[in-house]
Protein backbone atom coordinates (compact mmCIF):
# COMPACT_ATOMS: atom_id res chain seq x y z
CA UNK A 1 0.00 0.00 0.00
CA UNK A 2 1.56 3.30 -0.97
CA UNK A 3 0.99 6.24 0.54
CA UNK A 4 0.08 9.06 -2.18
CA UNK A 5 1.25 12.69 -1.39
CA UNK A 6 -1.04 13.61 0.45
CA UNK A 7 -0.94 10.98 3.02
CA UNK A 8 2.29 12.08 3.91
CA UNK A 9 1.95 15.72 4.21
CA UNK A 10 -0.59 14.47 7.08
CA UNK A 11 1.95 13.41 9.02
CA UNK A 12 4.23 15.74 8.52
CA UNK A 13 2.02 18.85 9.19
CA UNK A 14 3.00 18.88 13.12
CA UNK A 15 0.31 16.21 13.85
CA UNK A 16 1.27 12.87 15.01
CA UNK A 17 2.80 10.95 13.02
CA UNK A 18 1.60 7.70 14.27
CA UNK A 19 -1.24 7.39 16.85
CA UNK A 20 -2.67 4.67 18.69
CA UNK A 21 -6.39 5.25 20.00
CA UNK A 22 -8.13 3.28 23.20
CA UNK A 23 -7.00 -0.25 21.32
CA UNK A 24 -7.93 -3.72 22.50
CA UNK A 25 -6.40 -6.99 21.60
CA UNK A 26 -7.80 -10.01 22.88
CA UNK A 27 -6.00 -13.33 22.70
CA UNK A 28 -8.13 -16.67 22.31
CA UNK A 29 -6.87 -19.66 24.49
CA UNK A 30 -8.00 -22.57 25.82
CA UNK A 31 -8.56 -21.25 28.99
CA UNK A 32 -10.82 -18.45 27.70
CA UNK A 33 -10.41 -15.38 26.17
CA UNK A 34 -7.33 -13.11 27.39
CA UNK A 35 -7.19 -9.56 26.98
CA UNK A 36 -3.92 -8.37 26.56
CA UNK A 37 -4.85 -4.54 25.60
CA UNK A 38 -7.57 -2.71 26.85
CA UNK A 39 -7.59 1.10 26.11
CA UNK A 40 -3.93 1.80 25.40
CA UNK A 41 -3.40 5.11 23.79
CA UNK A 42 -0.66 7.00 22.80
CA UNK A 43 1.66 8.99 19.61
CA UNK A 44 4.61 9.80 18.78
CA UNK A 45 5.70 12.84 16.50
CA UNK A 46 8.27 12.74 13.53
CA UNK A 47 11.54 13.18 15.27
CA UNK A 48 10.47 12.14 18.69
CA UNK A 49 11.42 8.59 20.67
CA UNK A 50 9.25 7.44 23.13
CA UNK A 51 9.73 4.81 25.77
CA UNK A 52 7.24 2.17 26.03
CA UNK A 53 7.65 0.89 29.91
CA UNK A 54 6.55 -2.52 32.02
CA UNK A 55 7.39 -5.87 33.26
CA UNK A 56 6.99 -8.55 31.09
CA UNK A 57 3.18 -9.63 30.03
CA UNK A 58 2.33 -5.62 30.39
CA UNK A 59 1.56 -5.85 27.07
CA UNK A 60 4.29 -3.58 25.46
CA UNK A 61 5.35 -6.72 22.76
CA UNK A 62 1.82 -7.20 22.04
CA UNK A 63 1.30 -3.54 21.12
CA UNK A 64 3.77 -3.78 18.66
CA UNK A 65 2.63 -6.77 17.35
CA UNK A 66 -0.36 -5.21 16.52
CA UNK A 67 0.80 -2.29 14.92
CA UNK A 68 2.98 -4.52 12.54
CA UNK A 69 -0.06 -6.69 12.15
CA UNK A 70 2.32 -9.19 13.78
CA UNK A 71 -0.22 -10.72 16.40
CA UNK A 72 -0.60 -14.44 16.20
CA UNK A 73 -3.44 -15.73 14.20
CA UNK A 74 -6.18 -17.24 14.19
CA UNK A 75 -5.74 -16.62 18.08
CA UNK A 76 -4.46 -13.00 18.42
CA UNK A 77 -7.15 -10.61 17.07
CA UNK A 78 -7.48 -6.70 17.35
CA UNK A 79 -10.52 -6.13 19.63
CA UNK A 80 -11.22 -2.48 19.35
CA UNK A 81 -9.68 1.14 18.79
CA UNK A 82 -7.91 2.76 15.87
CA UNK A 83 -3.92 2.70 14.80
CA UNK A 84 -3.78 5.82 12.92
CA UNK A 85 -0.84 6.49 10.17
CA UNK A 86 -0.78 9.06 6.93
CA UNK A 87 -4.59 9.29 7.69
CA UNK A 88 -5.00 5.91 7.44
CA UNK A 89 -6.71 3.38 10.33
CA UNK A 90 -3.88 0.62 10.21
CA UNK A 91 -6.70 -1.77 12.56
CA UNK A 92 -9.57 -1.20 9.61
CA UNK A 93 -7.02 -2.29 6.76
CA UNK A 94 -6.68 -5.78 5.57
CA UNK A 95 -3.66 -7.67 6.94
CA UNK A 96 -1.68 -7.84 3.44
CA UNK A 97 -2.44 -4.38 3.16
CA UNK A 98 -0.76 -3.14 6.15
CA UNK A 99 2.19 -5.50 5.62
CA UNK A 100 3.09 -3.85 2.63
CA UNK A 101 2.85 -0.22 4.89
CA UNK A 102 5.15 -1.69 7.46
CA UNK A 103 7.85 -2.82 4.78
CA UNK A 104 8.67 0.45 4.03
CA UNK A 105 7.04 3.44 6.02
CA UNK A 106 7.30 1.60 9.64
CA UNK A 107 9.55 -0.76 10.78
CA UNK A 108 10.79 -2.66 13.45
CA UNK A 109 13.59 -4.13 15.55
CA UNK A 110 12.96 -7.94 16.89
CA UNK A 111 14.02 -8.70 20.85
CA UNK A 112 16.46 -11.61 19.60
CA UNK A 113 18.20 -10.68 16.48
CA UNK A 114 19.95 -14.58 16.71
CA UNK A 115 16.39 -15.71 15.66
CA UNK A 116 15.39 -13.07 13.70
CA UNK A 117 18.29 -13.71 11.15
CA UNK A 118 18.26 -16.91 8.68
CA UNK A 119 21.29 -19.11 9.57
CA UNK A 120 21.47 -20.35 6.22
CA UNK A 121 21.96 -16.62 4.48
CA UNK A 122 25.08 -14.38 4.99
CA UNK A 123 24.48 -11.17 6.09
CA UNK A 124 24.57 -9.30 3.26
CA UNK A 125 22.14 -11.28 1.00
CA UNK A 126 19.53 -10.84 3.81
CA UNK A 127 20.43 -6.71 4.10
CA UNK A 128 20.49 -6.42 0.56
CA UNK A 129 17.28 -8.05 -0.30
CA UNK A 130 14.44 -5.35 0.65
CA UNK A 131 16.16 -3.36 -2.02
CA UNK A 132 15.94 -6.06 -4.24
CA UNK A 133 12.31 -6.84 -3.19
CA UNK A 134 11.19 -2.97 -2.47
CA UNK A 135 13.20 -1.35 -4.70
CA UNK A 136 13.77 -3.24 -7.82
CA UNK A 137 17.77 -2.46 -7.17
CA UNK A 138 20.12 -5.51 -9.29
CA UNK A 139 22.22 -7.61 -7.09
CA UNK A 140 25.22 -5.53 -7.23
CA UNK A 141 23.74 -2.30 -6.78
CA UNK A 142 21.90 -4.01 -3.34
CA UNK A 143 24.51 -5.38 -2.43
CA UNK A 144 26.56 -1.96 -2.59
CA UNK A 145 23.61 -0.63 -0.16
CA UNK A 146 24.17 -3.34 2.03
CA UNK A 147 27.79 -2.65 2.15
CA UNK A 148 27.05 0.69 3.40
CA UNK A 149 24.31 -0.14 6.33
CA UNK A 150 26.93 -2.19 7.70
CA UNK A 151 29.19 0.57 7.58
CA UNK A 152 26.92 3.08 8.69
CA UNK A 153 25.90 1.11 11.92
CA UNK A 154 29.60 0.75 12.54
CA UNK A 155 30.31 -2.76 11.74
CA UNK A 156 34.13 -2.97 11.69
CA UNK A 157 35.97 -4.33 8.32
CA UNK A 158 32.31 -4.65 6.65
CA UNK A 159 33.91 -4.95 3.15
CA UNK A 160 34.46 -8.83 4.59
CA UNK A 161 32.33 -9.55 7.78
CA UNK A 162 29.19 -9.10 4.71
CA UNK A 163 29.52 -12.55 3.48
CA UNK A 164 29.63 -14.30 6.66
CA UNK A 165 26.61 -15.67 9.01
CA UNK A 166 24.43 -14.42 11.88
CA UNK A 167 26.59 -16.87 14.22
CA UNK A 168 29.55 -15.44 13.14
CA UNK A 169 28.68 -12.27 14.96
CA UNK A 170 28.46 -11.44 18.50
CA UNK A 171 25.29 -10.63 19.96
CA UNK A 172 26.01 -6.64 20.00
CA UNK A 173 26.47 -7.04 16.20
CA UNK A 174 23.91 -8.85 14.97
CA UNK A 175 21.51 -6.28 16.96
CA UNK A 176 23.41 -3.70 14.79
CA UNK A 177 22.62 -5.80 12.12
CA UNK A 178 18.67 -5.91 12.95
CA UNK A 179 18.89 -2.13 13.01
CA UNK A 180 20.67 -1.96 9.52
CA UNK A 181 17.80 -4.09 8.17
CA UNK A 182 15.39 -1.92 9.67
CA UNK A 183 16.65 1.62 8.45
CA UNK A 184 17.02 -0.13 5.09
CA UNK A 185 14.34 1.79 3.37
CA UNK A 186 14.72 4.85 5.46
CA UNK A 187 11.11 4.22 7.84
CA UNK A 188 9.16 7.30 9.40
CA UNK A 189 8.53 5.23 12.76
CA UNK A 190 11.07 2.45 14.17
CA UNK A 191 9.91 -0.03 16.64
CA UNK A 192 12.55 -0.85 18.70
CA UNK A 193 11.26 -3.85 21.03
CA UNK A 194 13.92 -4.74 24.07
CA UNK A 195 16.72 -3.78 21.54
CA UNK A 196 19.04 -4.68 24.30
CA UNK A 197 18.35 -7.63 25.89
CA UNK A 198 21.08 -9.85 26.98
CA UNK A 199 23.79 -7.39 25.88
CA UNK A 200 26.36 -6.24 28.54
CA UNK A 201 26.18 -2.50 29.82
CA UNK A 202 29.01 -0.99 27.40
CA UNK A 203 27.26 -2.81 24.32
CA UNK A 204 23.56 -1.62 25.35
CA UNK A 205 24.88 2.48 25.92
CA UNK A 206 26.43 0.98 22.13
CA UNK A 207 23.32 0.35 20.48
CA UNK A 208 21.10 3.03 22.07
CA UNK A 209 24.03 5.62 21.16
CA UNK A 210 23.67 4.31 17.41
CA UNK A 211 19.66 4.71 17.36
CA UNK A 212 19.88 8.05 18.97
CA UNK A 213 22.12 9.19 16.29
CA UNK A 214 20.45 7.26 13.38
CA UNK A 215 17.15 8.90 14.63
CA UNK A 216 18.96 12.60 14.28
CA UNK A 217 20.23 11.68 11.33
CA UNK A 218 16.94 10.60 9.79
CA UNK A 219 14.20 12.30 11.25
CA UNK A 220 12.45 9.12 12.07
CA UNK A 221 9.74 8.69 15.28
CA UNK A 222 11.42 6.35 17.54
CA UNK A 223 9.28 3.53 19.72
CA UNK A 224 11.79 2.12 22.21
CA UNK A 225 10.18 -0.78 24.30
CA UNK A 226 11.81 -1.95 27.26
CA UNK A 227 11.49 -3.29 30.82
CA UNK A 228 14.81 -0.96 32.04
CA UNK A 229 14.01 2.21 32.34
CA UNK A 230 17.76 3.32 33.05
CA UNK A 231 18.14 2.48 29.54
CA UNK A 232 15.87 4.70 27.92
CA UNK A 233 16.89 7.65 30.43
CA UNK A 234 18.81 9.31 28.00
CA UNK A 235 17.17 8.36 24.94
CA UNK A 236 13.17 9.27 25.12
CA UNK A 237 11.10 12.27 25.86
CA UNK A 238 8.26 10.42 26.81
CA UNK A 239 7.18 7.77 28.18
CA UNK A 240 4.36 5.64 28.33
CA UNK A 241 4.39 3.01 31.70
CA UNK A 242 2.41 0.04 30.82
CA UNK A 243 0.66 -2.58 33.81
CA UNK A 244 -2.02 -5.65 32.55
CA UNK A 245 -2.40 -4.48 29.63
CA UNK A 246 -3.36 -0.59 30.69
CA UNK A 247 -1.11 2.49 30.35
CA UNK A 248 -1.22 3.84 33.95
CA UNK A 249 1.19 6.83 33.51
CA UNK A 250 2.32 8.70 31.10
CA UNK A 251 4.45 11.72 30.68
CA UNK A 252 8.16 13.37 30.09
CA UNK A 253 10.07 10.64 30.91
CA UNK A 254 12.78 13.36 33.27
CA UNK A 255 9.56 14.35 35.09
CA UNK A 256 7.95 10.83 35.53
CA UNK A 257 11.42 9.79 37.06
CA UNK A 258 11.98 12.51 39.19
CA UNK A 259 8.35 12.28 40.44
CA UNK A 260 6.48 9.29 39.72
CA UNK A 261 2.75 9.64 40.00
CA UNK A 262 2.01 6.07 40.04
CA UNK A 263 2.92 3.50 43.07
CA UNK A 264 3.85 1.17 40.21
CA UNK A 265 6.30 3.65 37.85
CA UNK A 266 7.75 4.12 41.49
CA UNK A 267 8.44 0.37 42.40
CA UNK A 268 9.99 0.34 39.17
CA UNK A 269 12.56 2.90 40.46
CA UNK A 270 12.82 1.80 43.09
CA UNK A 271 13.75 -1.65 42.03
CA UNK A 272 16.94 -0.17 39.72
CA UNK A 273 20.63 -0.19 41.46
CA UNK A 274 22.07 2.86 41.94
CA UNK A 275 25.72 4.01 43.31
CA UNK A 276 24.05 5.59 45.93
CA UNK A 277 22.85 2.52 47.19
CA UNK A 278 25.82 0.73 47.70
CA UNK A 279 25.03 -2.15 50.40
CA UNK A 280 21.46 -1.48 50.79
CA UNK A 281 18.97 -4.08 49.64
CA UNK A 282 16.96 -3.19 46.91
CA UNK A 283 13.51 -2.80 47.11
CA UNK A 284 11.57 -4.98 44.80
CA UNK A 285 7.72 -4.77 44.38
CA UNK A 286 5.50 -7.50 46.72
CA UNK A 287 3.46 -9.92 44.41
CA UNK A 288 3.61 -10.97 40.81
CA UNK A 289 1.68 -9.69 37.72
CA UNK A 290 -2.14 -10.50 37.69
CA UNK A 291 -3.57 -13.53 35.47
CA UNK A 292 -4.79 -11.58 32.77
CA UNK A 293 -7.49 -14.07 32.78
CA UNK A 294 -8.76 -13.04 36.28
CA UNK A 295 -7.63 -9.24 37.51
CA UNK A 296 -8.47 -7.75 40.16
CA UNK A 297 -10.89 -5.28 40.68
CA UNK A 298 -10.54 -1.79 39.96
CA UNK A 299 -7.30 -1.03 40.04
CA UNK A 300 -5.33 -4.30 38.72
CA UNK A 301 -2.84 -2.96 40.94
CA UNK A 302 -4.20 -3.12 43.90
CA UNK A 303 -2.89 -6.23 45.13
CA UNK A 304 0.99 -4.91 45.08
CA UNK A 305 0.66 -1.52 46.10
CA UNK A 306 1.17 0.12 49.41
CA UNK A 307 -0.43 3.23 49.01
CA UNK A 308 -4.13 0.64 48.18
CA UNK A 309 -7.77 1.22 50.14
CA UNK A 310 -10.99 -0.14 49.46
CA UNK A 311 -11.70 2.82 47.30
CA UNK A 312 -8.92 1.35 44.71
CA UNK A 313 -11.11 -2.00 44.41
CA UNK A 314 -14.09 -0.34 43.08
CA UNK A 315 -13.54 0.62 39.83
CA UNK A 316 -10.50 1.23 37.07
CA UNK A 317 -9.03 4.82 37.47
CA UNK A 318 -8.49 6.42 34.43
CA UNK A 319 -5.57 8.50 33.57
CA UNK A 320 -5.65 11.70 35.15
CA UNK A 321 -3.95 14.31 35.93
CA UNK A 322 -2.57 15.36 39.55
CA UNK A 323 -3.28 17.83 41.20
CA UNK A 324 -1.10 20.57 40.73
CA UNK A 325 0.41 19.14 37.86
CA UNK A 326 0.63 19.95 33.92
CA UNK A 327 -0.24 17.81 31.12
CA UNK A 328 1.14 15.82 29.69
CA UNK A 329 1.69 13.77 33.10
CA UNK A 330 -0.99 11.77 33.81
CA UNK A 331 -1.42 8.92 35.84
CA UNK A 332 -4.26 6.11 36.36
CA UNK A 333 -4.12 6.18 40.37
CA UNK A 334 -7.23 7.97 42.61
CA UNK A 335 -4.12 8.58 44.87
CA UNK A 336 -1.47 9.85 43.10
CA UNK A 337 -1.29 13.35 45.36
CA UNK A 338 -0.04 10.84 47.92
CA UNK A 339 2.56 8.81 45.76
CA UNK A 340 3.61 12.16 44.52
CA UNK A 341 4.04 13.79 48.30
CA UNK A 342 5.89 10.57 49.01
Amino acid sequence: MTMTQPERDATSSGGPLLSVQDLAVEFSTSAGVVRALDGVSFEVSEGETLAILGESGSGKSVTAQAIMALLPRPAGSIAGGRIVYGGTDLAAQPIKKVRELCATEIAMIFQDPLSSLNPVFRIGYQIAEPFRRRRGMGKREAWAKALELLKRVGIPDAETRIRDYPHQFSGGQRQRIMIAMAIALEPRVLIADEPTTALDVTVQAQIMTLLADLQAETGMALILISHDLGVVADVAERAAIMYAGRIVETGRIREMYDHPAHPYTQGLLDSIPSASTIGERLKPIVGAPPNLLSLPTGCSFHPRCPFATEACKAAVPPLRQPDGWLPPHLAACIRSEEVLAK
